[in-house]
């Protein structure tokens, strides 16, 4: 007696062919997902590189980063570094880069915001070209710095004693770039000239050849007739350094 054996469709072939090529498929795409790079290391690489960067900004400094998309197409990587465009600073509204220092590696760029609150100054009144500013000429405000104008006066030693090279209203932000050191010394005026090196110190008259604010280089002419260069201190004296 021959015995039959049934012989499986060809219908049901391909169904449990197509079975097995969904699963693969399925495993395929969730490794290809598991292979994408975490947005989320890329988000604390950016926080931990903006809170070095903010630190000593004046004022109270603070940040946000934006999202990173989830469905990335990047590599995992373990060696990601953060960094800011050429000419960058940590200010405002910024993008970081995130690099991946791998050979063959990415790049990307996360927007963010660095917010820095803290004291600023305006003119307290209306106040003349050539003005010299006092205390009560100033007035404190306070906001978010990287708003503002670039240069803004946020210590009010930066303004004491300086004149204005523009008018300005009241309420005005002032800024270090309309500010102006009055003069240590002024031409033709008579001068302490001090000359210092090792182990001497001498001083003499003299008189300057043009106008120096405290720190700049001025020349002055001695009573021997000679030309010297210094550095105008206040009070009339011109410093002449031989080393």
């Amino acid at each position: 007696m021959i015995e039959s054996f049934p012989i499986p469709s060809l219908k049901s072939h391909m169904t449990s062919l197509l079975k097995r090529l969904s699963f693969l498929l399925c495993v395929g795409l969730a490794a290809h997902a598991q292979a994408r790079q975490e947005p989320a290391e890329v988000k604390r690489v950016i926080e931990d590189f903006l809170r070095v960067q903010t630190r000593g900004l004046p004022g109270q400094a603070s940040f946000t980063v934006g999202t990173v998309d989830p469905n990335n197409n990047l590599a995992p990587c373990p060696a990601l570094e953060a960094f800011l465009p050429a000419g960058g600073r940590p200010w405002g509204r910024i993008n970081v880069g995130v690099r991946c220092q791998l050979a063959g590696g990415w790049s990307i760029y996360v927007p963010a915001q660095v917010r820095v609150m803290g004291e600023y100054f305006v003119t307290a009144r209306p106040l003349a070209r050539g003005q010299a500013i006092t205390a009560g000429d100033l007035a404190r405000r306070q906001g978010d710095l990287a708003e503002l104008p670039a240069g803004v006066v946020t210590e009010e030693a930066q303004a004491l004693g300086k004149t204005l090279n523009v008018s300005a209203q009241s309420g005005q932000i002032l800024r270090t770039d309309i500010l102006r050191a009055p003069p240590a010394v002024q031409q033709g005026q008579s001068v302490r000239i001090v000359s210092k090196g090792r182990g001497f110190q001498v001083a003499t008259e003299g008189k300057a050849l043009a106008n120096a604010a405290d720190g700049q280089v001025v020349q002055v002419r001695t009573a021997s007739g000679q030309t010297l260069s210094g550095i105008a201190r206040p009070g009339g004296t011109v410093e002449v350094g031989h080393y």
